[in-house]
């Protein structure tokens, strides 16, 4: 599978336009053997009003969540995470071409990027849609959701900030919903050592139903193309974990 960008289109070598390259996100130092945060860098910088609210979006694909959202709201700044390095060209190359300064793409592995890169308290909503099932047991492990994410989204997330998910995927909701289960009940059952490594409130998230972008067509959750492609027989199953405002 390729998705030609033509010629002279070579994304990773054009800081400070949609591609986040080497010159926005250094390699990680050394230090971080022995100091976790010596590579966190503040993603917000990499637009041209950083003060704007910023949002994820995990495994943009084609871009097209991120694509419509990013030209529904100008005023937020959107970063796209995405692994496959395919998909990330292609949907930095149609970024650039619908001319969205508010929209960038970085080639990365998200829950690395939560983990060593991004700095508490900077993101208003992470997006997560559809994300890989993994299906086979040897391969959960795999899976975006697992309790070590949970701690970095909430450890990155502003207080009142979001994690909203969607999924067809009747095996990884059932998983996810697992965890969810331990993160929004007080005193869930968390593993204790991410308990007191994130210094964690009882309650870290609340659950609350998922509401669909304004932009999407009827009968749409989210509007991704995966959707609009796959999830014509029944709706996906859908939530929003939100990070509690500081009492």
């Amino acid at each position: 599978m390729s998705f030609g960008l033509g010629r002279g289109r070579q994304l990773d070598d054009a800081p400070g336009t949609v591609g986040v390259s080497a010159t926005d996100l250094p390699p990680l130092p050394d230090a971080i053997m022995t100091d976790p945060h010596a590579g966190r860098i503040d993603p917000r910088r990499w637009f041209a009003d950083p003060a704007r609210p910023f949002e994820i979006e995990i495994g943009c694909g084609k871009g097209g969540f991120i694509l419509q959202e990013g030209a529904a709201n100008p005023g937020v700044n959107f970063l796209g995470l995405e692994y496959a390095r395919e998909f990330y060209l292609y949907t930095a190359d149609r970024v650039r071409r619908r001319v969205l300064p508010n929209v960038r793409v970085l080639h990365t592995d998200a829950s690395e990027f939560l983990r060593w890169r991004c700095p508490d308290s900077v993101v208003g909503v992470i997006h997560l849609y559809f994300s890989d099932p993994w299906p086979k047991a040897k391969h959960h492990k795999n899976r975006v959701i697992q309790d070590a994410f949970l701690a970095d989204a909430w450890r990155v997330l502003l207080a009142g900030g979001e994690l909203r998910i969607v999924t067809d995927h009747d095996d990884l909701w059932a998983w996810d919903v697992e965890h969810f289960d331990r993160w929004t009940v007080a005193d869930g059952a968390i593993p204790d050592p991410i308990r007191a490594r994130f210094r964690l409130p009882p309650r870290p998230f609340e659950r609350r139903p998922f509401v669909a972008p304004t932009w999407a067509d009827e009968g749409e959750t989210v509007g991704t193309n995966y959707e609009r492609k796959m999830c014509s027989d029944k709706p996906p199953h859908a939530c929003v974990l939100v990070k509690p405002a500081t009492r």
